[in-house]
């Protein structure tokens, strides 16, 4: 058995929030989300952390968050970047924004050598998520086709009072994926929580205990030549559509590999509640539930002891 690696998406900017929401304290003593969701890895089982980052952030990124958790679990860096191409694909001129989180996890691709657990910067997940992937991690093999998992959440456990989200709908059967449909505006309404596809026009109802993906998944390490086969199927056949927007989103590479019968994908569930800085208003209401936690034992005050 191989322990897990703890791969962290921490290369995009929270463009509604206004800033680099990744390294903003929420803790009681100046932690940080990602600092709750290493220490929840640590305790899994979990080997090492690669952060992904955009390279022109390194120092900071270090400063602020890598050299401390360093002392407590091996850290490694990969850099994301616009120009991390295949042979004979160029960046369409004018394009700024990244190229997705499919595209994120291929920049540690040579770092990967291991199971993996895929999570966001800056999202806190739970002590649950970490005990349950890991677990699963450790005892995955391939055989005829590649076992994953995703840990997923009750919708009415992540969402903001302060604005509309976006998540990835759960359709599964027996516990195990079949597929992932994204929803770009979802928000609680008077009559129940609901999505928009035409800015607000029409709204269709989805139950408050539909399961929904945070982009929380567990992948043993051919996912990434699946990674890289897509990739190249993205930039030939839908980069080309939105050249300067079109990104490449882990969940497709997930559906696609399943409907080709590639893998299968158990949904592993997680009773706690979610928290996230999506809105520069919801950072009070997280730092209050991560000091309840601290307050009734669930984490150590300070964490880093």
């Amino acid at each position: 058995m191989q322990k897990p690696i703890l791969v962290v998406m921490a290369a995009g900017m929270g463009s509604r929030y206004g800033g680099l929401k990744q390294m903003d304290p929420v803790g009681k003593n100046g932690e940080i989300i990602m600092d709750f969701s290493i220490f929840d890895a640590l305790h899994a089982g979990f080997s090492k952390v690669i952060f992904i980052i955009k390279e022109e952030l390194y120092a900071d990124f270090r400063e602020v968050v890598g050299d401390r958790v360093s002392k407590y679990i091996p850290v490694e860096y990969a850099f994301q970047k616009l120009t991390d191409l295949p042979a004979g694909y160029t960046v369409p001129e004018g394009r700024v924004k990244p190229w997705g989180t499919g595209h994120a996890v291929l920049a540690a691709r040579a770092q990967i050598d291991a199971p993996f657990t895929v999570i966001n910067a800056d999202d806190y997940y739970g002590a649950e998520a970490f005990q349950k992937i890991s677990a699963f991690l450790q005892t995955a093999q391939p055989d005829s086709k590649s076992h994953w998992a995703m840990v997923g959440y009750h919708l009415k456990n992540t969402l903001s009072e302060n604005g509309h989200v976006a998540r990835g709908i759960c359709v599964e059967q027996d516990g195990v994926l079949d597929t992932v449909v994204e929803r770009t505006h979802i928000e609680r309404r008077p009559e129940g929580i609901a999505y928009t596809e035409d800015d607000g026009t029409t709204w269709n109802a989805l139950p408050e205990d539909a399961t929904v993906s945070m982009n929380f998944w567990g992948f043993t390490p051919e996912f990434i030549d699946d990674l890289q086969r897509g990739f190249e199927a993205f930039l030939q056949n839908d980069m080309p559509k939105n050249p300067l927007k079109a990104e490449y989103f882990l969940p497709f590479v997930v559906n696609d590999c399943i409907r080709m019968g590639k893998a299968d994908v158990r949904v592993l569930k997680s009773a706690d509640k979610w928290f996230g800085v999506t809105y520069k208003e919801d950072k009070p209401v997280v730092m209050q539930a991560l000091a309840d936690m601290m307050q009734a034992g669930k984490y150590t005050d300070p964490l880093w002891q």
